[in-house]
């Protein structure tokens, strides 16, 4: 099977439907990890490839693998931005409050990058505004410091 493991996270990346189907169809392991840790469903997501993201997801994918920095697909779709992505792995049953290695949360990716759609998504799901990262700081801190002012008045209320 390693062969095929090594030609999923390519698949996952380019939007190869059916090529990712056929490598689950035969046993291709949905939670390989390359040497940064990636998985598929990290990639896709990554990627913005929706319907990767639900083949590995319909397919048993872990939803909240982390990489070796501890980021999870659910916080790259919110630091990149893509909210049908994000709205698919939250319906799915991601875990919205989990930390990466610095302490970061999907939602304090989504608060410093502008990504107010994300974050109304992630409040509206209830993402918890209390957690701090490694430097003390929630996500209404890092909105603000970003100059995000819609998203510090959605943290505060």
């Amino acid at each position: 099977m390693e062969n095929l493991d090594l030609l999923i996270i390519p698949a996952a990346r380019q939007g190869e439907t059916e090529v990712l189907k056929e490598l689950i169809s035969r046993g291709a392991n949905i939670n390989f990890r390359d040497e940064k840790g990636y998985t598929p469903l990290i990639i896709a997501c990554y990627n913005n490839r929706l319907l990767c993201a639900e083949i590995l997801l319909e397919a048993g994918a872990d939803i909240n693998a982390a990489d070796y920095g501890g980021n999870t697909a659910l916080m790259g779709v919110c630091f990149k931005g893509y909210l049908p992505i994000a709205a698919l792995l939250i319906a799915k049953g991601a875990k919205l409050d989990l930390q990466h290695g610095n302490g970061g949360t999907a939602l304090m990716f989504a608060a410093m990058f502008g990504r107010n759609d994300l974050l109304k998504l992630l409040l509206e799901n209830g993402a918890d505004t209390s957690i701090t990262d490694v430097r003390g700081q929630r996500a209404a801190e890092l909105a603000a410091m970003q100059g995000n002012e819609e998203g510090l008045a959605m943290l505060q209320h």
